[in-house]
């Protein structure tokens, strides 16, 4: 069966975001009032797998060991049918 993965990648809540930071002051200068903003990336990948659960651990899989970087970011992901 084939499953589809929503998965977010974001800095780690210590780090300083730089993008994030620029963005935020770029929304005041507009006029918005905002705080906090952090820029991540959002990757939606296909997977073929035999259960919903192993379709997870997959994407897992996947995560940890190329789509982000553990130093700096962490990850979550919804895997739907």
């Amino acid at each position: 069966m084939i499953y589809t993965a929503e998965i977010n990648v974001m800095p780690l809540k210590e780090l300083l975001d730089p993008q994030g930071k620029a963005v935020e002051q770029s929304l005041h200068n507009l006029g918005f009032q905002t705080s906090n903003v952090r820029i991540g990336k959002h990757i939606t990948l296909k997977i073929e797998a035999a259960s919903k659960e192993e379709a997870g651990a997959k994407v897992e899989e996947a995560c940890k060991k190329l789509l982000h970087n553990p130093v700096m970011e962490y990850f979550e992901f919804v895997v739907s049918e």
